[in-house]
C-alpha cells in the first residue's frame, strides 16, 4: 500500500502542477475525521482556490476530472467524491489496501524504517547528578531519551547516547560533607546537621561502606575507601562512585545503555571552560559590572543579560553548559537533542546565546536553534488511591527501581511514554498491574500475544513462512480493511514522531492498532475451513503482530508471545 500511496501522490502532484505551476508541493493525503467519508482526503483544491481566483468546488471538480483519467487512480481508487466546500474524499479499492500486508511481511523488522543517512545525532538524557538514586522523574527522562534514540534510528540517523553528570561543584561537596557527618555518627535532626545536607537513608549506607573500606565498581570508575573520616576528598570520590554504581543498577533494571559518560569536571581539567569564557570575552558580547562578568544575552533574544562569573570568582551553571555544547559541536555533532526537566527552561536562551556569541566571533557556523530541547514535567505516583511520597530506599522520593519493582520495566516505560513530555503525568501503580483493557500496555501486549497464540496453533510462530504467494483477495471486509489502513499508517507516523520529537505518538498509535486488531478478531474468525481465506487472514494478523512488535521495540517494551 505504501507503494500505492507513493504512486498516487506522484500523480496528484502532477495534476496539481497542471492546475497551478509549483503547486505540486501541496500533494498530500490526510486521514478523514469520519471513517465513512473515505480512506484519504485531499484538501489542495481549497488551498489553490484563492491564488487561482476560483470557487474551491470548481477547482475540486477540475482536479477530480484530471485524477480519474490517470492510470494509478484508475487502478487503485474505487471512489473519488467532492464534499463540503471542496474536499476530495478518496476510497481505495481493497487490492490497494491489501498490498500493505505483503510489504510488512517482506520488510519485517525493517518495516517503517528509512534508509541510513550519513548524519549523526547526539541525544543527551538522564544526566542525573550522582547525589542519590534515580527518581521517577529521571525515569520519565530515561524512557523519553531511549525511545527518542530508537525513533531517530528508524529514520536512518546514527545515534550517540550520552550521559552528562556533575562530578564537581556545590552538590558534590554537599554529598561529601553529608557522608562525612554520617560517618562521624551524626544524623538529621542533630545540632551538627546542616539544613543543606542530604537526609536520605542511603547517605548512611555510603558512610557505613566507607568506614568498612569497601570497593565500589561503577561503569566508568572504581574506588576503594580508606575509612578515614577526615579525608574529605576520599569520601567525595567514594560517594560519587557509590552512587554511580547505584544509578548503573537503576539503568540496568531499565535496560538502558549509553555510549559515553561525559564528566563535567573534564570541562575544567581540559581547560574548555576557561577557553569558552575567554572566547566570549574576545567576542565583545560580555561586560564587567559590580565585580561580575556578564553575557549580553539580550543581543540574542534573552529577556535579560546573564551573569557568567560571580563576584566570588565562580562561574554560574550555564557557563560550563556552553563549554560542553561547544565540545559537542567540535566532536562533529551538528544535531543535538537535550532531554531535560522543565526546571531547565531558563537555561535554553542563555546557552544558545553563549553559543551564538562564540559562533559569530569564530565563524563556527552553529545554527541559532542549536541545540534542540525536549522538556518534561515531573511524575506523581498513586498507589492504592493515595499519592506515594516516601521511598524506603531513598527516604525522600520514589525511585525508578521502586516503580519497576512494584510493576515491571515494560509498564514503567509504556506508561511514562503515554503523554506528551510537557504534560503532568500521574503514574497509577494499580492500573499498571491490572490485566484488563484499561491498562494500555496490557491491552497492546495482549493483542500481540493473542496473534501469536493463533500462529502457534497453526505451527507458524517463529517459522520462516513464505507469505508473498498468499492470495489476499479474501481480505475485503470492512474490519480487515480498517486494520490494513492502520498498518499503512505506521511508517508515516514514525517519520512525523521523529520530526516532532514525539515518542508518545508511538504509544498512541499502538493503542489504535491494538483496538483495530481486537475489533477484527471479534468480527471475523481467523481459522476457518476455507484454506484460501484462512491463509489470507493469517497473513493479515502476522503482519499486525510484526508492526506491534516493531512499535513496542521503539518504546523499549517487549512483545510477549503469551500472557
Amino acid at each position: 500500500m505504501l507503494l500505492v500511496q507513493q504512486e498516487l501522490l506522484a500523480e496528484l502532484a502532477q495534476a496539481l502542477d497542471g492546475l497551478s505551476p509549483g503547486a505540486a508541493e501541496r500533494a498530500a493525503f490526510e486521514s478523514p475525521k469520519v471513517a465513512a467519508h473515505g480512506d484519504w482526503a485531499i484538501t489542495a483544491a481549497m488551498q489553490l482556490a484563492k491564488p487561482l481566483k476560483a470557487n474551491p468546488r470548481q477547482v475540486a471538480e477540475r482536479l477530480r476530472e484530471d485524477l480519474l483519467a490517470r492510470p494509478g487512480f484508475q487502478r487503485w481508487v474505487q471512489d473519488l467524491d467532492i464534499a463540503g466546500p471542496g474536499f476530495l474524499n478518496l476510497r481505495l479499492r481493497p487490492a490497494a489496501k491489501q498490498q500493505v500486508v505483503h510489504e510488512v511481511l517482506q520488510a519485517r523488522h525493517a518495516f517503517g524504517c528509512q534508509a541510513v543517512r550519513q548524519e549523526r545525532v547526539l541525544i543527551e538524557f538522564v544526566s542525573a547528578n550522582p547525589t542519590g538514586p534515580l527518581h521517577v522523574g529521571h525515569g520519565r527522562q530515561a524512557a523519553l531519551g531511549d525511545a527518542m534514540c530508537n525513533l531517530l534510528q528508524t529514520q536512518g540517523w546514527s545515534v550517540h547516547r550520552e550521559f552528562y553528570y556533575n562530578d564537581a561543584g556545590v552538590q558534590i561537596a554537599t554529598l561529601a560533607h553529608s557522608t562525612q557527618l554520617r560517618a562521624k555518627g551524626f544524623k538529621p535532626g542533630d545540632a551538627e546537621w546542616p539544613e543543606s545536607a542530604y537526609n536520605g537513608d542511603y547517605i548512611q549506607d555510603i558512610a557505613n561502606d566507607f568506614l568498612a573500606g569497601k570497593t565500589v565498581q561503577a561503569d566508568d570508575r572504581s574506588f576503594t575507601a580508606n575509612g578515614d573520616v577526615n579525608d574529605i576528598d576520599a569520601i567525595r570520590q567514594f560517594a560519587v562512585a557509590y552512587l554511580r554504581r547505584e544509578q548503573d543498577l537503576d539503568l540496568q533494571a531499565f535496560e538502558l545503555r549509553f555510549d559515553q559518560y561525559y564528566l563535567e569536571s573534564s570541562l575544567y581539567t581540559d581547560g574548555r571552560v576557561e577557553r569558552a569564557v575567554q572566547t566570549l570575552r574576545d567576542s565583545g558580547f560580555t561586560y564587567e559590572q559590580d565585580g561580575a562578568l556578564w553575557l549580553r544575552s539580550t543581543d540574542f533574544g534573552d529577556d535579560k543579560d546573564r551573569v557568567m562569573r560571580k563576584t566570588d570568582g565562580t562561574y554560574t551553571y550555564f557557563v560550563p553548559d556552553v563549554a560542553y555544547h561547544l565540545a559537542k559541536w567540535e566532536r562533529g555533532f551538528t544535531k543535538v537533542v537535550n532531554i531535560q526537566g522543565t526546571d531547565h527552561h531558563g537555561t535554553i536562551a542563555r546557552v544558545r546565546a553563549g553559543l551564538q556569541a562564540v559562533s559569530r566571533h569564530t565563524g563556527l557556523g552553529i545554527p541559532e536553534g542549536y541545540p534542540d530541547y525536549v522538556l518534561h514535567t515531573m511524575v506523581r505516583v498513586m498507589r492504592g488511591g493515595q499519592e506515594v511520597k516516601i521511598s524506603k530506599r531513598s527516604g525522600s522520593y520514589v525511585t525508578l527501581r521502586d516503580l519497576i519493582d512494584w510493576t515491571s520495566k515494560d509498564a514503567v516505560r509504556f506508561f511514562l511514554l503515554s503523554r506528551k513530555p510537557d504534560t503532568e503525568y500521574v503514574f497509577d501503580v494499580d492500573l499498571a498491574l491490572a490485566q484488563n483493557n484499561d491498562n494500555p500496555v496490557y491491552y497492546v501486549q495482549y493483542a500481540h500475544a493473542r496473534i501469536c497464540s493463533v500462529l502457534q496453533r497453526e505451527g507458524l510462530l517463529g517459522q520462516d513462512v513464505s507469505w508473498h504467494e498468499v492470495d489476499l483477495s479474501p481480505l475485503d471486509s470492512a474490519p480487515a480493511q480498517s486494520l490494513m489502513l492502520q498498518l499503512a499508517r505506521y511508517p508515516g507516523m514514525l517519520s512525523a514522531a521523529a520530526q516532532d520529537f514525539a515518542p508518545h505518538d508511538v504509544s498512541f498509535y499502538l493503542r489504535e492498532l491494538a483496538a483495530a486488531y481486537h475489533s477484527y478478531y471479534d468480527a471475523e474468525r481467523i481459522l476457518v475451513d476455507d484454506p484460501q481465506v484462512k491463509r489470507a487472514r493469517l497473513a493479515l494478523v502476522a503482519a499486525t503482530a510484526q508492526v506491534l512488535h516493531n512499535g513496542l521495540a521503539v518504546l523499549g517494551v517487549s512483545a510477549p508471545t503469551s500472557m
